[in-house]
């Protein structure tokens, strides 16, 4: 049935989620972006031009999200995006579609984490925001080391507690919502629009891109669901509707409720917004506050899913050293790939005041630096969808792109828009994003002989198998 089996007894992982835990997981990745991140799209959009400027990003997520469906219920296997081009292109295009993933998945946890260590330090001012990030990776590791099962049951409930609260956010903004508020100087500062305001929409995009990033993890969970061609394309389509519709509501009440100038440049837009409204002392806005920690959990919790899936799917193909590639005899889960990432980041929340890129903490460029990430991969995958569709016409296709061409071609210039606005307006993270391609592909060309290997013996192991 699957032209590459990747039942390798001791490392194999279990195939146990359902429908409903890939759609807790798709919008779980993502929803922490709905409660930070995207107001400083404001700050050069304006309110009216970040609304465009987010339907476009929407619309090249849909398209991609419909097409990406197709080579992820073709191909359901945990290196996701790395898989996918590896089997159009070869071992070198696969290395880069991989290499993307896991900047894109590594540099985005240490980020939420610090906003965690941000929530809880308002909450418990004698906390340490960067002790409190590291104590999430030290909880959220373990409880995805425990089993994948327990770890999508928990992703589900704190996804949907943190959707609940985004309604609740709506409901108790709305009485105070005026449209007035929310178009003035809607245009980058300008009450109407003019060619002025076209640059700061480009400049908005990855804010934009910050509601919907990280969705195509579920791909990384297609070895781990019961029934990956009927789960995967329901959990992905509902999901990005879900995001859809979250993110619009979000953006439109909280730019209703007051001055939204005030929320351009903050980390923490929701409570603010509906300070404003309530008053400090409302309980809704406590609730708002602890709630929200929840968005960020969510997403941080799913992201450890999508960063070990990958160093562990890397690491079976010999792309990266074999011993991560192990899984936990009892829990059956990648346990190393998952505390190989927590290093990475941990390292990242204790430099992130001492390494500055262009006046910016760490923080912000490890953001900007997971966007290229995630670009430079949707770009490799629509084009490994080209290049199957030629190449394997008659490859088994549960689910097919609807509107071939036309869908993955709208997703494809979209993210070539978004990769060309990004290298224009962070030339110096861009460089360092390349230098780490480079040292990485070194690194490929060196363990060369590692994979010919791998390959041999899995081979012979499929002999001994059939004889």
């Amino acid at each position: 049935m699957h032209p590459v089996s990747h039942s390798h007894g001791a490392n194999a992982l279990k195939p146990v989620l359902g429908t409903l835990q890939l759609w807790g997981i798709a919008v779980g990745l993502v929803i922490s972006g709905e409660y930070f991140g995207w107001s400083y799209g404001w700050a050069s959009a304006g309110t009216l031009g970040f609304t465009i400027t987010s339907i476009f990003i929407a619309a090249m997520y849909a398209t991609f999200i419909f097409s990406f469906t197709e080579l992820t219920t073709s191909i359901p296997h945990a290196g996701g995006p790395f898989a996918y081009s590896k089997r159009a292109f070869g071992p070198t295009a696969g290395y880069l579609a991989g290499a993307a993933t896991l900047i894109e998945f590594v540099f985005a946890p240490p980020a939420i984490a610090l906003a965690i260590g941000a929530y809880l330090n308002v909450q418990f001012p004698a906390l340490d925001p960067k002790t409190a990030a590291v104590g999430a990776y030290l909880v959220f590791m373990t409880l995805n080391i425990v089993g994948v099962q327990i770890a999508a049951t928990f992703e589900l409930a704190v996804t949907l507690l943190a959707i609940f609260e985004l309604l609740v956010f709506m409901g108790v903004v709305a009485p105070g919502f005026s449209m007035a508020s929310f178009t003035k100087g809607g245009w980058s500062g300008m009450d109407s629009f003019s060619l002025a305001s076209i640059p700061g929409m480009f400049a908005a995009i990855p804010f934009a891109i910050w509601f919907f990033l990280a969705i195509e993890g579920v791909a990384m969970a297609a070895e781990e669901a019961k029934d990956p061609r009927r789960a995967i394309p329901i959990a992905y389509i509902t999901g990005i509707l879900t995001l859809v519709v979250l993110a619009i509501g979000v953006m439109v009440f909280a730019g209703g409720a007051g001055d939204w100038t005030k929320l351009s440049n903050i980390n923490d837009p929701l409570p603010q917004a509906m300070k404003g409204i309530v008053g400090e002392n409302s309980g809704w806005l406590h609730m708002l506050v602890w709630l929200g920690l929840f968005g960020l959990v969510a997403s941080f919790h799913g992201i450890i899913l999508g960063y070990s899936r990958q160093i562990f799917a890397l690491a079976r193909e010999a792309y990266l050293p074999a011993y991560f590639a192990k899984v936990h005899p009892r829990f059956k889960t990648p346990h190393r790939a998952i505390l190989a990432g927590g290093v990475v980041g941990i390292a990242a929340i204790y430099s992130d005041e001492l390494v500055k890129i262009g006046g910016l903490t760490l923080t912000a460029n490890i953001v900007t630096m997971a966007v290229f990430g995630a670009i430079l991969m949707y770009i490799i995958s629509m084009l490994s969808l080209f290049r199957l569709r030629r190449s394997e016409p008659d490859m088994v296709r549960p689910f097919r792109a609807p509107f071939y061409p036309y869908f993955p071609a709208f997703a494809l210039l979209g993210a070539g828009v978004c990769m060309a606005t990004m290298i224009y307006y962070n030339p110096l993270v861009f460089g360092l994003f390349v230098l780490f391609l480079a040292l990485g592909y070194a690194y490929f060309r060196m363990t060369a002989q590692n994979r010919s290997q791998a390959i041999a013996a899995s081979i012979a192991g499929a002999g001994l198998k059939t004889s």
